[in-house]
């Protein structure tokens, strides 16, 4: 016998929670059902627990760094991991019970607590339930991966999930990628007092960028004195002692890279092999991810994946734009498309880089008639102000339509600023509507405007 609902909604990371409380308000009976800790990755392992991490490691640095604005402390700067630990999570917890208080506060929400399989293609059993549904959402998310690599299996490694039961300082923390995770880890440990090395197999870090930003985040890293090591082609691991070495070179005896840990941050998988999706008769692709239409609907009518699993977007706000299309598709009559969706994302080191749409290389490759346009931080009273001006700030536009096509900012408060030309790209504005616009003196975004009126033709 199953218990039948309006909807269920499987997973409660970003997406999940808000469209069942959404489906609920709309007087549809659902459930949610979630197997492990609410909140999903962002709250627990992701975006929350890091960022707060990374709080911890800032007020380390600039308490190092406090001699010049005029700030004398007596004594050495110490970190107290166990304390860092603690107020993250603190953090962690709080935010976790205010999305499972939330659930089960509100009407028409059953929530669920169990491992969810599909006896069908409406049909899920739990723990020997069953519920049924017309239509089902699924927000299951993903997890760390590791690439391929000889001997990781024999060698006590960590993940950024496992990270986050870290309470101690490592020696020397070994990391395997140079990309968003492992770079925000990187630099973090290295404030918090640990030797840090990152190894990256591409030749340069976060190799989807312009090279221009690789280069500038490397120079910021290895300021700080973290180890980069790129172009590590063939990568394998041994113990060595109590700690790890690690191999960097295909043939010949290159001297290994020797640490106390090793943190493995190269790669995410989606957590739908368990998922019985054969049942329901939902394909995936090699690497396990479900695709889904531009309404996110899979090839089953009525079932949708929302989030990491669908390969539409990886990050927390992606995922969280999934839930507002599928509502507003379904509850407002519109008819919103994940395809129109500009890519927006940020790398939390500090500074940080915020970007919107497509990098300078893709606009080159595309062959399009653009304009570009650069400028140093240091020409920014703010960052000179906070003594901060590493980075620069760039934009690209359409030398025809005056649509701003792409935009990074590598810088103090990048992340904020870039929404200046994430809004302006959204409402499909030209970008001499920022150009002409007054901003406030003295910030980051007011040099937004001459920057723009530095724009030339690509080269």
């Amino acid at each position: 016998m199953s218990k039948r609902f309006d909807a269920i909604v499987v997973g409660a990371g970003q997406a999940g929670p808000a469209l069942a409380v959404r489906l609920a308000s709309a007087g549809m009976q659902t459930a949610l059902i979630e197997r492990n800790l609410f909140g999903g990755t962002c709250v627990n392992t992701g975006c929350i627990p890091t960022k707060t991490l990374v709080a911890s490691a800032r007020v380390a640095h600039v308490a190092r760094g406090a001699a010049p604005y005029g700030v004398d402390i007596d004594g050495a700067v110490s970190v107290d991991m166990r304390r860092v630990k603690a107020r993250k999570d603190a953090v962690v917890e709080a935010s976790r019970n205010g999305v499972e208080s939330w659930l089960r506060g509100t009407p028409n929400v059953s929530v669920i607590r169990g491992h969810a399989r599909f006896a069908g293609p409406k049909r899920l059993a739990v723990d020997g339930e069953h519920y049924e549904a017309e239509r089902i959402f699924l927000n299951v998310g993903a997890r760390p991966s590791a690439p391929p690599i000889a001997g990781l299996s024999e060698v006590p490694n960590l993940t950024s999930s496992t990270m986050m039961d870290v309470d101690f300082l490592p020696q020397h923390l070994v990391v395997i990628g140079g990309s968003y995770i492992g770079l925000e880890f990187a630099q973090m440990y290295r404030r918090f007092g640990a030797r840090v090395s990152v190894v990256e197999m591409a030749p340069r870090i976060i190799p989807r960028e312009d090279p221009e930003v690789s280069d500038a985040i490397r120079g910021v890293l290895e300021k700080e004195g973290v180890e980069i090591h790129t172009g590590a082609q063939c990568i394998s691991v041994r113990k060595d002692g109590a700690g790890i070495a690690l191999g960097v070179a295909c043939e010949g005896e290159a001297p290994a890279i020797r640490g106390s840990h090793l943190l493995v941050a190269a790669g995410r998988r989606p957590n739908t092999d368990d998922l019985a999706l054969d049942a329901a008769g939902i394909e995936t692709d090699a690497q396990g991810y479900i695709p889904v239409n531009d309404a996110l609907e899979t090839r089953v009518p009525g079932v949708y994946a929302l989030g990491d699993v669908n390969r539409r977007g990886a990050f927390t706000h992606t995922s969280y734009n999934d839930y507002e299309i599928v509502a507003a598709n379904l509850l407002d009559g519109t008819n919103r498309k994940v395809s129109e969706r500009i890519p927006v994302y940020a790398l939390f080191v500090d500074p940080p880089l915020g970007r919107v749409g497509a990098t300078e290389a893709e606009v080159r490759k595309s062959g399009r008639p653009a304009l570009v346009a650069r400028m140093p931080m240091s020409r920014v009273g703010r960052a000179r102000e906070r003594g901060e001006t590493a980075g620069f700030m760039k934009a690209v536009v359409d030398a025809q339509t005056e649509k701003i096509l792409g935009a990074a900012i590598f810088g103090i408060e990048g992340d904020e600023a870039i929404h200046v030309f994430i809004e302006a790209m959204n409402a499909g504005l030209p970008y001499t509507a920022i150009q002409r616009a007054v901003a406030i003196h003295p910030t980051v975004a007011e040099l937004l405007p001459t920057l723009l009126e530095r724009l030339k033709p690509l080269e």
